[in-house]
């Protein structure tokens, strides 16, 4: 047995891993797929978000797995830009954190942001139509047309519109932060990289660039669109499940 804290990407909520979680749990794991805070809130909530703030939270969530598991291995993964969470989460608690997973996400390295890279990835126009700043300039929503044919084409339709239709604001702040890791604390975390060959959000190019920019992650190729929770949920859960460390497996 194992414990599983999955963190979500920009927009969503800890409800798009339902169906994965479901699949774990079934597999005798424990799981928290919590919503991050902040997410959705108002002009003065959203500019209050950190990344820090962000990944002290995640890794509150891996030390309370920890102990409610007597200290069974626990799996920090993050979808998306959920990747800046997981990794901070690691540089700040490395001891309650046995393996990292990077699901289609920002698996950056020390000193650079989301924002940062953007500028040097290709260029996405289909993304950037979706997203709009908010009237308050603390967070981004997406108001653009289809953005299922851009985050899930591959998923169930109706899935797809079910998910869509709870995403809500996502705050400015953390993707604007760079990264602050060493070799000694996030570094130390056996890492895995699941990619998503069809990934119209973070294009494959783009995953593997970051592959290159943060070496020595086990890599993982998944025929799937943006949101693999939706897409291949199977495949998604047996790929976590294999993320165990052997000595905890």
């Amino acid at each position: 047995m194992a414990g599983f804290v999955l963190i979500h990407g920009s927009w969503h909520g800890g409800w798009c891993f339902d169906e994965v979680a479901d699949r774990l749990r079934a597999g005798g794991h424990a799981v928290a797929a919590p919503d991050l805070p902040g997410m959705g809130g108002n002009e003065v909530e959203l500019g209050a978000v950190t990344l820090e703030g962000w990944a002290e939270f995640a890794a509150e969530q891996c030390r309370s797995m920890k102990a409610r598991l007597n200290g069974a291995a626990v799996v920090l993964a993050g979808h998306s830009r959920g990747g800046l969470v997981v990794s901070q989460a690691a540089e700040t608690d490395p001891e309650s954190i046995d393996a990292l997973v990077y699901i289609c996400a920002m698996m950056l390295p020390s000193g650079m942001s989301r924002a940062g890279f953007k500028e040097i990835e290709e260029p996405n126009p289909a993304f950037d139509s979706l997203v709009s700043s908010n009237s308050g300039s603390h967070g981004t929503m997406i108001t653009g047309a289809n953005p299922g044919a851009v985050f899930a084409q591959l998923s169930p339709p109706d899935a797809v519109a079910a998910a869509m239709a709870r995403l809500v604001a996502e705050p400015h702040g953390p993707r604007f932060t760079p990264l602050a890791l060493t070799p000694e604390r996030w570094g130390s975390i056996p890492r895995t990289y699941i990619e998503c060959t069809h990934d119209r959000t973070i294009p494959l190019c783009s995953q593997r660039q970051m592959q290159v920019m943060s070496p020595g992650a086990r890599r993982v190729t998944l025929d799937a669109d943006h949101s693999p929770f939706l897409s291949r949920p199977a495949e998604l859960a047996a790929a976590l499940i294999d993320a165990i460390p052997s000595r905890h497996a």
